[in-house]
Formats: C-alpha cells, structure tokens, sequence
C-alpha cells in the first residue's frame, strides 16, 4: 500500500488516480494525525508526503511528521512534496531520513519512476536485512539452549548483541539454570570463539590454593610444588575465562583477582616476573552481589568490574512453556546415549512435568527425566512414572509450596532433601546439587545445617 499524505483534496485525488491506474494500492489521507494513525496500524511499501499542512512554508510540519514516521516506520521510503523547492528544504528532508523529493507540479513519468525506483531499492534492501537475519541467527551458536520463550530469547537477543564485545559479562540466576551454557554461548560468538575457554568453579578452591590454581607456580615455590604448573588465566590467554560462583569467593581472593582483572597481568608462584594476558572474563553466581557489597562481603570495586553487562538467567518456573522442549531434549539425549528407543510422553505426564515448582531447575527436570525414563523402561511415560521418581513430592511438605520462599530458603530445602535422599553422603549429595564438595560444605555452614 502506498499512503499519500496531503492537504489538498485535489493533490489527493489525482495521485489516487494516478498510482491506482499503475496498479497500487493507495491510501490518502489530509492531515498528520490521520497519517500517524495509519502508520501505527500498518506498514506502508511507499509514503508519499506533503511537507506544509498550514499557512507555512517552512516544510517544518513536513520535517516533524517524516521524523514521526520514521520512528514507527524506519524501513518505508518516503517521497517528500511541496511546491515551495528549495535546496535547503531537500537537504533538511533527506537528513531526517526522506529517500527522494519532489516539487509540485510533477510530471507524471518522472513521479512514477521515482515511485518505482524507491520500491525497486526498497525491496532488495529488505531482502538483503532478511538474508543476513538468517546468516545471523543460522551462525549463532546457542550451545545446547533449549527453548523458545519469552524470557529466553530476550537473554538470547542481549547475548548476540554483546558477544562481539570484550565487556565483562556477569551472569546471574538461580542455581540449575544454565548460566554456564550461557557463558559458553558468549564465547563461542564472540571473536575468541575458536581460542580457549577455561572453566573455573571458584566455589571449590580454596583460599589457600588460590593463587596456585589461577596463577599457577614454579617447581619448588611451596612444599608440594614438585613441577611447574599453569595457571587458568594463562590457559585462558587469548581466549575466555569463565569464573562460576564468583559470590563464594572470599576477600582475600577478591584482592588477587581484581589485580589481574584490571592490570591484565599476573606473576606466577615462586617467578616475581609479570607476565601480560589477554583474556575477557564471564562471571555467574546465584548470590544477591550487591546485597553482599552492603554488608561488605564482596568488593565493591570488584563487582563493578566484572559486570559491565548483566545477563539475567528466569529460573525454569518463569519459563514453563520451555519445559515440553527440554523434556524432549533430556530424553533423545539420554536414548541416544544408552541405545534405547525413543520415548514418548502423555499429555497428563507434559502437564505434571509442567506444573512442578523446580527448586533446582534444569537441573532438576534434567535428572527427573533421565531417572524416569531410565528406571520404567517404558515406551511412553505417564503420570505415575514421574510422580514414582519425583521424591520432593513425598519427602517434604515444604517442598510441596515453594513460590512464596526466598532464594536462600529454597536452596536450604533443596539441600536438606538431598542429603535425606542420598543418607548424607556428601559426594552424592553435591553431585545432585551440581555444586563441589568444598561449595557444599559452605552452604552447610551458611545455613547452619549439621550432618
């Protein structure tokens, strides 16, 4: 559709006539209000425009109603008119964004190949933003992402908007939900993609072995230092480095690293000669970061230096349309990796998996489904299959009702009935949570949960 714009019923009717007779289709309207109404409703292919609506000649009427249009309609072309030319006015005009312009009176062949040029010009425009939305979206690696929600692909869209930088990244969300995909998500679009990516769970090293583990150390630098050992920002070097649980890191550690963050070099154990590394960084934690900086627990300087962008994980309860798909995924994964046959699911068996709160995420929909499939050996999965395997449903009444708990209640939950599920054995019990047994061991002590 092509939407003339213009005050004089005359102007009107002949360009109605004209285009018609061309085989367009023609909208024409008299004043701006009528225009924005229609460029709100519906995007034309052409605008063609008066650029005086009053006793003026200014064209600034004109100009103010092209900047409105644009706004809502950056990608339709528009052809200014007025019988008051000027080079001045043209410029004015093709500056806020006019694709041609033209003086009344016209001639009619020269308007219409105007007209056909600017839609000729417009379409290969848009063909091309289309192919390279595609080559886009086909060559961003989502890497194992799952789902298709809201909440999702609003992460995801903020992702491919900043993995072409070097800014630090800070991922933050509950625990299970994925921060670490996201992180590998960051890397492998960016331009370090094909460099390295060093995973360190900053939860399970200890204060004492710090500066060994992230720096590395000579052969003989301490007792037990019996060969030379690389560090992980040096692993990392050209490449990213990924910092999980950076919430768990105490302050002398805090110290050492936010040296490195902002200097960008280090010294090795035992050698006092700096050494230069080149590395982004990716942070993740479950914790409240700026709550820990009010009670001074955190570094304030360190937090603003590794969350220059904040991506937000929604746990899987703010998701639940995404749950169908991960179901999906886990089970074709699991068959496929114990030579199994595909599975399949109930609607009433979607509908539970779907209603369960999920203290623990992914990662709890994750081990119900393989555990469930694995144990029933069955074709099809119903209700009961996962209501057999779903122990939270029994264990705890409290589990029963999580919406209205905080994220450090939930976690004490989630901990409590593992370690009733696995006898208090601590290393089954941080391999279900996802966490190391050092991490473990700090929650324990946080929550006061004796073993």
């Amino acid at each position: 559709m092509i939407l003339v714009i213009d005050d004089d019923s005359a102007i009107r009717t002949s360009l109605s006539f004209l285009l018609k007779r061309a085989k367009y289709d023609v909208q024409a309207v008299a004043s701006p209000k009528e225009a924005m109404a229609v460029v709100r409703a519906v995007s034309p292919e052409l605008i063609l425009m008066d650029m005086n609506f009053s006793l003026t000649t200014s064209g600034d009427e004109g100009i103010t109603l092209l900047k409105q249009v644009k706004i809502f309609r950056p990608e339709s072309p528009v052809i200014l008119m007025t019988a008051w030319g000027s080079i001045d006015l043209a410029v004015k005009g093709m500056q806020a964004g006019a694709f041609d312009f033209i003086t009344k009176p016209w001639n009619n062949a020269a308007l219409m190949l105007r007209i056909e040029t600017a839609l000729e010009l417009n379409n290969k425009q848009k063909a091309i933003a289309q192919e390279e939305e595609k080559k886009e979206e086909a060559e961003f690696d989502r890497s194992h992402i799952i789902g298709k929600s809201k909440a999702l692909m609003d992460v995801l869209a903020t992702i491919k908007r900043i993995c072409r930088t070097n800014a630090s990244v800070l991922i933050t969300g509950e625990s299970g939900t994925g921060k670490e995909l996201i992180a590998e998500a960051v890397h492998k679009n960016s331009p370090r993609g094909k460099k390295p990516f060093v995973k360190v769970n900053l939860g399970g090293i200890s204060q004492s072995l710090f500066e060994s583990e992230m720096f590395g150390h000579k052969k003989g630098a301490f007792t037990d230092a019996s060969s030379d050992r690389i560090g992980r920002f040096e692993l990392a070097d050209k490449g990213t480095i990924f910092l999980d649980e950076i919430g768990d890191l105490d302050l002398s550690c805090q110290v050492k690293l936010l040296r490195v963050l902002q200097e960008q070099t280090f010294e090795v154990l035992g050698d006092s000669r700096p050494r230069k590394v080149d590395i982004r960084v990716v942070s993740a934690t479950n914790a409240d970061l700026r709550q820990m900086v009010q009670d001074h627990t955190f570094r304030e300087d360190l937090f603003y230096r590794i969350n220059l962008i904040t991506v937000h994980l929604p746990a899987l309860r703010e998701r639940r349309d995404d749950i169908p798909l991960l179901v999906r995924h886990f089970a074709d994964l699991q068959c496929k990796q114990n030579g199994l046959q595909k599975v399949d699911f109930t609607p009433e068996a979607m509908d539970y998996l779907k209603g369960l709160p999920y203290p623990g995420n992914i990662r709890e929909l994750k081990n119900l489904v393989e555990r469930t499939l694995l144990v029933s050996g069955k074709d099809t999965l119903d209700v009961e299959d996962f209501k057999a395997q779903n122990h939270q449903s029994s264990e705890s009444t409290t589990l029963q009702n999580m919406e209205g708990l905080t994220l450090e209640e939930m976690e004490r939950q989630r901990i409590l009935q593992a370690m009733e599920q696995y006898g208090n054995n601590m290393s089954q019990v941080a391999s279900a949570l996802g966490v190391s047994r050092p991490a473990l061991y700090r929650r324990l002590e946080k929550y006061n949960i004796t073993i």
